[in-house]
């Protein structure tokens, strides 16, 4: 107690208490209105004593049995020397029970935090998932990870000078933050409702749909489909858990056809009803030919856009030129990732003018040979929608301290003007009569309030010739609405219908009806009631 008082307590402790690292609580996860998403739940886990452990066959049997699990499993898991080993982590509470009856000599149980997702599949790609140790393996759970996991908890057992365990306790250390994100759940689940509907209708092999403020860049509601329960990850194929809205790249087909069109009005090569001659319904690009999908006569360029001409569209990118059609594909964030706060992003691609080949002014004009996701088109037609800007899709909104204080909050303050206002206005225009009489989105039509948009239908690169499929398609909507005062901005992608393959036809109904349903919800009123009659006769 006098001489080396200090040095001698030290080893004292470290004789006498047995300290082993825990994980605590991880901070919660809300939607934008405080709905929870992700949180924590009690579980016991199951541990021995290895030094005190009695058990004889007949008992490792019971216990093999109540487990469920083999008798050399759990063997492998007790160690030959050491005073602490997990038998069995975050059991459900009758398994509990039941080894608690057994009553062996050297079993006991640690309460741990175990992450629970209460709405299921619900936002799955965006809220990721958690392995057993509440390591983080996806989604915003692994972006924010350092902000809502502390460096662990410890629990202290306290031994005799026979090493006998006379008490245990766990030193909690201060909970993670709160994340509050952007989406909301009523939309999030409508969004995943209709895209059932949708896989479900077209037979379809995937799935994507994305709605987002086209100002401010929040992502109110984000699915993909194939998916997956987070709360047995474990259990899902790298397919299901896969982030497609982000990590998988397409030719995006006709939607890229807003490049040249902006170019065009941009570089004053072009005015709304300025007249091109499609008539032949095909063009010739460095020896290859390229047909309309229909044959149309002399359109104005509102209509190149509006009926989806290939010949017009490559018309306009000639006159453009290559570089021109470059730069204002990398203007609108193609080749480049947005910037969105999820683990997983690509960034797509698109070559260099220097690399392009005799055809490539045509392709590109028309979407292919260039690689986006679906978060980039919509970014691009979020800054028609918002009159030119490019903003940064994020996902979380706000960081709560465990004490209820803000410790961030996430916005796009650096809006990046690309196009200008007047582009902006006219191109708005042009893609509200894609949605009109006479345009391939009719069936985009939203309930009482005028919409904008442009249809897509891309071929699949089949990976066997090398060439594109005449079976497999990609059919897509991108647009937004209120038309005039845009609330959401979003991208419907179909990936292999079967049955359809325009993107008219399958994906802007699904826009059409979250749109309906979205306007309602967030207590949208109608802007145009007589358009009720219209939309009758469009579908």
């Amino acid at each position: 107690m006098i001489l080396n008082h200090e040095r001698l307590s030290e080893k004292a402790k470290l004789q006498h208490v047995k300290v082993k690292d825990i994980q605590v609580r991880r901070g919660m996860i809300f939607d934008r209105r405080g709905r929870e998403l992700a949180l924590n739940i009690e579980m016991e886990s199951l541990y021995c004593d290895p030094e005190k452990l009695i058990l004889d066959e007949k008992e490792l049997k019971r216990l093999s049995a109540v487990m469920s699990k083999e008798p050399k499993v759990i063997l492998s898991k007790i160690p030959a020397d050491g005073r602490f080993a997990w038998l069995g982590r975050k059991i459900e509470p009758d398994t509990v029970e039941r080894v608690r009856k057994l009553n062996i000599e050297g079993l006991d149980f640690l309460t741990e935090a175990k992450r629970f997702y209460p709405k299921g599949r619900l936002a799955s790609h965006i809220l990721g998932f958690v392995g057993i140790d509440n390591q983080a393996l996806g989604g915003v759970e692994l972006k924010y990870d350092r902000y809502m996991m502390t460096s662990g908890g410890k629990v202290f057992f306290e031994r005799d000078a026979g090493g006998n365990t006379l008490s245990s306790g766990v030193d909690m250390e201060a909970e993670g933050n709160d994340i509050v994100l952007t989406i909301d759940e009523g939309l999030q689940y409508l969004v995943e409702k209709e895209i059932d509907e949708a896989l479900k209708k077209w037979k379809a092999s995937a799935a994507s749909v994305i709605m987002m403020d086209p100002y401010t860049g929040e992502i109110l509601a984000l699915a993909n489909r194939p998916t997956y329960d987070p709360n047995n990850a474990g259990i899902a194929n790298d397919s299901e858990r896969r982030n497609r809205a982000i990590t998988d790249c397409y030719e995006p087909g006709s939607t890229f056809k807003i490049i040249v069109g902006v170019a065009s009005l941009e570089e004053k090569i072009a005015k709304p009803d300025k007249l091109f001659d499609v008539s032949k319904g095909y063009i010739e690009v460095g020896g290859l030919t390229i047909h309309d999908a229909h044959k149309h006569g002399v359109l104005t360029f509102k209509e190149i856009f509006q009926k989806s001409s290939n010949v017009g569209a490559i018309t306009l990118g000639m006159r453009l030129g290559k570089d021109r059609i470059y730069k204002y594909a990398k203007l609108l964030g193609f080749g480049e990732k947005t910037g969105i706060d999820l683990p997983g992003e690509v960034s797509g691609w698109i070559y260099p003018p220097e690399r392009w080949s005799g055809t490539s002014i045509g392709a590109i004009s028309i979407g292919q040979e260039v690689a986006v996701t679906p978060l980039q088109v919509l970014r691009a037609y979020s800054a028609i929608a918002n009159g030119g800007f490019l903003v940064r899709p994020h996902i979380v909104s706000k960081i709560i301290s465990p004490d209820s204080q803000m410790i961030a909050s996430v916005s796009d303050k650096n809006m990046n003007r690309v196009i200008s206002v007047r582009t902006a206005s006219i191109f708005k225009n042009i893609l509200e009569s894609v949605v009109e009489e006479g345009g391939t989105g009719t069936s985009a039509s939203v309930k009482g309030n005028r919409a904008a948009g442009k249809t897509g239908t891309a071929q699949l690169i089949n990976p066997a010739t090398k060439r594109y499929s005449k079976e497999k398609y990609i059919s897509s909507f991108v647009g937004f609405v209120p038309a005039d005062n845009p609330r959401i901005a979003m991208i419907v992608v179909i990936y292999e219908p079967k049955g359809q393959i325009y993107g008219g036809v399958v994906a802007a109904p699904v826009f059409r009806e979250i749109s309906n349903q979205a306007l309602s919800y967030l207590d949208i009123p109608m802007e145009d009631i007589s358009n009720e009659e219209n939309i009758l006769v469009s579908r």
